[in-house]
C-alpha cells in the first residue's frame, strides 16, 4: 500500500483528490491538510510515502512545507508531487530546488494522476522527466537573460567521469532506459551512478539533480542531447 498525504487548500479540490485516491486499490490516504503548516504536522505523525502538495497557499506555502518535511522526516523520506495549474511555474521550480520529485498539472485526468502517485511511491525519483526538464531549463534560460552567473561547480568535483556523463544526460530529460542505451551499460548500472551522485552532493531527488546540472552550468539550456 502507498500511503499518500493529500495537502490543498481549496476543499473541494482537496476532497476530489481523496476520494479518487480511496477508490485506487493498493493507495492508503492517511491524512489531508488545507495548508503547509498542517502538512508538516501530518506529514510527521502519519509518514506517508507520497504527499500530494498544492504549491500556492496562505500561510506556509507548499515549498516551505516542502523544505521542512524533507529536512524533518527520518530516512525513508517521503516523496513531494507538487501539484500546480500550470506547467511552466516559478513556484514549482523552487518546489523542485526544495526537493519535489516531480510536479502534476492541476487538471490531469484521473489515470495520470493516479499513474503519477504509483510511479512515485513505488521509487521513481520523477515523473514525467522530459516536462520537469523543460521548466528546469526554462528558468536556467530566465536566469541567463537576467545576467545571473551560475553557481560555482565545485561539488561536481567529487564526481567521476561517468557520474557526470550521466548527470548531464539526466538533466536533458533521459530515462535510465535512454541513459542505458546511450552509454551501452545496464539500467541497474545507471541507477547506481545516480545514487552514487545524489549522495555525494546531498540530494533529495532526481529533480534536484536536473536543478544543480544548470544551475552550476555543467548543462546550459539549448544543448544537443
Amino acid at each position: 500500500m502507498t500511503r499518500v498525504l493529500v495537502v490543498d487548500d481549496q476543499f473541494l479540490i482537496r476532497a476530489g483528490l481523496v476520494g479518487l485516491l480511496r477508490a485506487a486499490p493498493g493507495v492508503d490516504v492517511v491524512g489531508e491538510a488545507g495548508d503547509g503548516a498542517e502538512a508538516v504536522e501530518l506529514a510527521a505523525t502519519t509518514r506517508p510515502d507520497v504527499i500530494l502538495m498544492d504549491i500556492r497557499m496562505p500561510g506556509m506555502s507548499g515549498i516551505v512545507a516542502t523544505e521542512k518535511i524533507l529536512a524533518e522526516a527520518p530516512e525513508p523520506a517521503p516523496r513531494v508531487l507538487v501539484l500546480t495549474t500550470f506547467d511552466l511555474d516559478e513556484y514549482v521550480y523552487g518546489a523542485l530546488r526544495a526537493g519535489a520529485s516531480g510536479f502534476l498539472l492541476k487538471d490531469s485526468g484521473p489515470e495520470r494522476l493516479l499513474a503519477a502517485v504509483a510511479a512515485v511511491g513505488g521509487g521513481d525519483a520523477l515523473f514525467a522527466p522530459s516536462v520537469t526538464c523543460r521548466l528546469v531549463e526554462a528558468f536556467a534560460r530566465q536566469a541567463g537573460a537576467d545576467g545571473a552567473s551560475p553557481q560555482p561547480p565545485a561539488d561536481l568535483e567529487a564526481l567521476t567521469l561517468r557520474e557526470v556523463e550521466v548527470l548531464k544526460l539526466i538533466a536533458r530529460g533521459l530515462s535510465n532506459a535512454d541513459i542505458a542505451d546511450r552509454l551501452y551499460i545496464s539500467e541497474a548500472t545507471v541507477k547506481t551512478h545516480l545514487n552514487r551522485t545524489m549522495s555525494k552532493l546531498d540530494l533529495d531527488s532526481r529533480a534536484q539533480a536536473v536543478v544543480v546540472a544548470y544551475e552550476t552550468g555543467l548543462v546550459t539550456p539549448g544543448d544537443a542531447r
